[in-house]
């Protein structure tokens, strides 16, 4: 069976100070092993938070990398940069492509650079409203994972979360019937054709205003083995919750 894995995404929210506090809540909360459990705070916290989180099982993961190992790019962090701090990167995610111009191309590299040095990439992929509406979800979705994934052949450790565009931050979750539909259907066809047998075994998320109230009905679709959780992510109650939940997961 797929590994579940629940993901807390934290986007550009809680200092350093508040990101440590929240991450021993919720390490102090957690009762159930059988969920692997990523944290993602912001950069300047990571230090801290994976200090925070030594010696249990929870992982750490980083919200965004470049894809150089150095050089002259003001502002941004190097896969070196963060070997030792996280085990997982967010790449990929909507609100980089919208607001900050990412590509799928740009997203490869990205991918390629996070496995060469030892980091496990969350890959996310999902379509705007208007493409939902015009038919084109199941085009934007294909192209994004065969893109992003172009020359890769090692994928241990490689998750791929379906965050449709307009449910992120919306609180218009998808259903789970959409999810299953995506997740089932695209991205689980894309990835075996991309990579054989193994493609079957890699963790799809779901991500888009995941709470404690809809995460029972994703996670009872066959194809959905876990969650990148936004909002409730940083409300520690909410987040064990979640994950108790996923615990449960048939």
């Amino acid at each position: 069976m797929t590994r579940t894995v629940i993901a807390g995404n934290w986007k550009m929210n809680k200092t350093s100070a508040e990101a440590v506090e929240l991450a021993r809540e919720i390490r102090d909360g957690l009762v159930d092993g059988t969920v692997e459990v990523v944290i993602c705070p912001a950069a300047v916290a990571l230090t801290g938070v994976r200090e925070a989180l030594a010696g249990t099982s929870v992982k750490v993961g980083a919200q965004n990398m470049h894809s150089e190992e150095s050089g002259a790019f003001t502002g941004e962090i190097s896969p070196l940069m963060l070997q030792g701090l996280c085990e997982y990167v967010i790449l990929g995610h909507s609100e980089r492509r919208l607001l900050f111009g990412e590509t799928s191309e740009t997203v490869n590299r990205k991918v390629q650079a996070a496995i060469e040095h030892g980091l496990f990439p969350i890959l996310c992929v999902g379509e705007t409203l208007e493409e939902r509406e015009n038919g084109q979800a199941n085009g934007v979705v294909g192209r994004q994972i065969e893109e992003g994934l172009r020359g890769v052949v090692d994928i241990p450790g490689l998750v791929v979360a379906y965050e449709p565009v307009w449910a992120i931050g919306a609180g218009q979750a998808a259903t789970p019937e959409i999810a299953q539909e995506i997740m089932g259907g695209v991205i689980e066809q894309t990835l075996t054709a991309q990579f054989g047998a193994p493609g079957a075994d890699i963790p799809l998320l779901y991500g888009g205003s995941v709470n404690p109230g809809n995460v029972t009905g994703y996670l009872s679709q066959p194809s959905v083995n876990g969650a990148l959780v936004g909002g409730a992510s940083l409300d520690a109650d909410q987040f064990l919750e979640i994950v108790r939940l996923a615990g449960t997961r048939p």
